[in-house]
């Protein structure tokens, strides 16, 4: 999931910057779209690799959440449970 999520992210904050900071126009900051919404695996997955790609990326971060709050919470049980001195 590492990979994936950094390419959205990386190219997410560079197209949004580039174009209010950088003075690029919508064209040419197009790839960084292609590479954000994942159109470039439509020569492999066809018409779908956009929705496949957003789909891994969010159920990807979710996983991501929801296993990281789980163990939060585990630590915060265990620190609740101990008697303090």
């Amino acid at each position: 999931m590492l990979l994936p999520l950094l390419l959205t992210v990386g190219t997410g904050m560079g197209y949004r910057l580039l174009r209010d900071w950088g003075g690029l126009n919508r064209d040419q900051a197009h790839l960084l779209m292609v590479l954000h919404e994942g159109e470039w695996l439509k020569p492999w997955l066809g018409s779908n690799g956009e929705t496949f790609y957003v789909l891994l990326n969010g159920l990807g971060l979710l996983w991501m959440l929801l296993s990281g709050a789980g163990m939060l919470w585990q630590r915060l049980r265990r620190s609740w449970g101990r008697p303090t001195p």
